[in-house]
């Protein structure tokens, strides 16, 4: 049998200092989320079906990784974190009025496209803010995001926030069919203005009304955005999404983390069990986002317990990737010590490693033996770059 050296297509071996820088990084970021208060949970990495099913409004039934159990459920590896959390929240917590802050970091498993180049398991770490429906949380969650984009080494970044009940409630005013509600939001979020033109020309709808879809797509830039689409609608479900843009963005201020927020209306998202704002991070070395969010009022209450909330999910593997091209990954230093030694200083050796370890030095026993000399050790350990080099010959 030929021996398997290769992993499957969208996914990959991490080692060395890629690893370490990964490992660093996660930590990094752990611990800023930590420091709003938000506490680790752990869910399972396969769930059954029905967590992720359309309902739902989650990732597409033919991008999950199916599989069956004993008794015949069908099970689901995890493709997003935010339905596994929401299901345990409502199973575990809530039993007050308090807010509840959870975290969570592990892998996510996505069976995309192979042309798209994307990876099919990717390392995710988030918080979300469960039980507190006020513009503060909202704040506070962007505020978060800023902060860990900020722990990671970014300098140059970018939120985009927007509002899905913006665009909902234009739908809902012209009264428009699935199909087209559902083309209609893939190409202005796309920012596809021509395509969006020609599928309203054919739509019955008022002529403000169109000019309004029309112009979503160039809403996104400054908190002067908000005032342009305010003055495209008299809408009240719409001018109230507005409303509470412009509520978050006073509090962002508060927070200081302003000049890293800016608007786009025509923010969308794949998936459907988002119902107020929405936003994305944007960094140079990578197109697609690094860090998404948004709010989910209507999520707990597929699994029993009827809650707001709102939370975000940053993407180690864009994390690195963005890191790398710019130039701004983990530096990280090998601070252990390599202890090199002959069959005569073995017990020698082994105390020394041990006691080094017990004062927290990392330390790595290296013998020279028949096959392996005293200078294979030493090119061995020098190749290492590591913090010190220990011989007892």
């Amino acid at each position: 049998m030929q021996k398997i050296l290769h992993t499957p297509e969208g996914v990959r071996d991490i080692y060395n200092k890629e690893c370490e820088q990964k490992l660093e990084l996660q930590k990094r970021l752990h611990t800023v989320i930590k420091s709003y208060g938000y506490r680790d949970i752990e869910t399972p990495t396969f769930e059954f079906f029905d967590v992720f099913s359309r309902e739902v409004g989650t990732t597409p039934s033919r991008e999950l990784y199916k599989f069956f159990d004993h008794d015949g459920n069908t099970l689901v590896l995890r493709p997003d974190f935010t339905p596994p959390v929401a299901r345990a929240a409502s199973k575990y917590f809530l039993n007050d009025n308090m807010a509840l802050r959870l975290t969570y970091l592990g892998n996510a498993f996505t069976n995309n496209s192979s042309y798209q180049g994307r990876l099919k398991e990717t390392t995710q770490i988030g918080g979300e803010l469960i039980g507190d429906d006020s513009a503060d949380a909202d704040a506070e969650v962007i505020a978060l995001a800023v902060q860990l984009l900020l722990a990671s080494g970014l300098k140059e970044f970018q939120i985009s926030l927007g509002h899905c009940g913006y665009f909902d409630a234009l739908v809902k005013e012209a009264g428009l069919d699935a199909p087209d509600v559902s083309e209609l939001r893939e190409l202005i979020s796309n920012k596809n203005t021509f395509g969006a033109e020609k599928l309203l020309s054919r739509l019955e709808m008022s002529d403000s009304l169109r000019k309004s879809f029309i112009a979503i797509p160039g809403l996104f830039g400054s908190a002067e955005v908000l005032d342009k689409a305010e003055a495209l609608t008299d809408n009240p479900e719409a001018l109230v999404s507005i409303a509470r843009l412009r509520e978050i963005w006073e509090i962002l201020k508060l927070y200081g983390v302003q000049d890293y927020v800016s608007f786009d209306l025509g923010l969308r998202s794949r998936y459907m069990y988002y119902t107020g704002i929405l936003f994305r991070g944007y960094t140079f070395g990578t197109g697609a986002a690094i860090l998404k969010g948004g709010r989910y009022d209507g999520l707990l209450a597929h699994f029993g317990k009827d809650a707001p909330a709102v939370g975000f999910v940053a993407e180690i593997d864009q994390l690195m990737l963005a890191l790398s091209g710019q130039k701004l990954l983990p530096d990280i230093s090998d601070d252990r010590c390599v202890i090199i030694y002959d069959e005569a200083h073995q017990a020698e050796a082994i105390r020394k490693a041990a006691g080094l370890r017990k004062s927290g030095t990392d330390a790595e026993l290296v013998r020279v033996t028949e096959d392996r000399t005293a200078d294979d050790c030493r090119n061995y350990a020098g190749a290492l770059d590591c913090a010190d080099i220990i011989e007892l010959l």
